[in-house]
């Protein structure tokens, strides 16, 4: 199974930080992203919109063949930081359905979106999936022309069954599941009762390893904060051969958010061990025949 990291790894470098964070010594560019995935044993990149600085032919024709010259999976990722707001926020989905053609140019056949987020988790949630399901059906009928799937994370709002209901609803082949394995447990979700569920419909992943920052009141959304894999408290090697069993294609990608303290601006060496991580888990996982 390919090992891949999403840009996201770094937005405390690119330059959004946290309140709870320190600001970065430098800051980073798009382009120094890049230099440092390749630098590292990947074969797949997970895209940040947000972090892309522009979206103009010759821009996103370059960055195609930076990702075509490493021979990287690669998953444009629209959404940061809230989506289309439970379904209120028209803006968004305009902008999402314009982001589907950059999607398109970079050469990617997996867009990651974002429905709603933890801001709006507390209101009714009926009428929000009611709403993505006519908005992500509207948006499935734009990507499959281009032929790209839109996968939605479960993004600190919704549970392993509502991301089912929401799929079902849409009911399209091209519409299915960016599993984010940490994001299941900030709303105490179980991830593993929720990829048995979602497996066939995952076409991209975020790999999170979360352990409590006891510093942190319980009720904020970090609480759980990223650790290297296999240091917190998800089984992500029972994910990945979930994942498997179902055949899954796409690739195993590290994301990083809120460093828990123990790892404190430490996000280059968290993403390394990460890696080096999956790669180990990976090796032993058993291949369906």
């Amino acid at each position: 199974m390919k090992i891949g990291i999403d840009s996201y790894c770094y937005h405390r470098l690119f330059g959004e930080v946290y309140d709870i964070q320190e600001p970065p010594e430098k800051e980073i560019t798009f382009e120094d992203f890049l230099d440092k995935a390749a630098a590292l044993p990947v074969e797949g990149l997970s895209l940040e919109s947000c972090f892309i600085p522009k979206f103009n032919d010759d821009y996103l024709r370059d960055i195609k063949s930076r990702l075509d010259d490493q021979n990287y999976d690669r998953v444009y990722a629209w959404g940061h930081p809230d989506g289309l707001e439970g379904g209120s926020n028209e803006k968004a989905f305009d902008e999402m359905i314009e982001h589907i053609e950059y999607a398109d140019k970079i050469g990617a056949k997996v867009m990651r979106v974002v429905g709603s987020s933890h801001p709006f988790r507390f209101e009714p949630h009926g009428p929000q999936l009611d709403k993505l399901t006519e908005m992500f059906s509207k948006a499935v009928a734009v990507s499959q022309k281009y032929g790209i799937k839109l996968a939605i994370e479960n993004h600190i709002d919704y549970d392993s069954d509502e991301i089912l209901q929401l799929i079902q609803q849409v009911n399209s082949p091209y519409f299915g599941v960016n599993f984010d394995s940490g994001n299941f447990l900030r709303v105490l979700d179980d991830p593993i009762q929720g990829m048995e569920k979602l497996a066939p419909h995952v076409f991209a992943t975020h790999i999170k390893d979360l352990k409590p920052a006891t510093s942190l009141p319980v009720n904020q959304w970090c609480y759980f904060a990223c650790v290297p894999t296999g240091e917190g408290l998800i089984n992500n090697q029972k994910l990945a051969q979930i994942l498997s069993d179902h055949h899954y294609e796409g690739f195993l990608a590290v994301e990083v958010d809120f460093l828990h303290p123990d790892y404190k601006n430490k996000e280059e060496e968290v993403v390394a061990q990460s890696i080096q991580a999956l790669r180990k888990l990976t090796e032993s996982i058993t291949v369906a025949r």
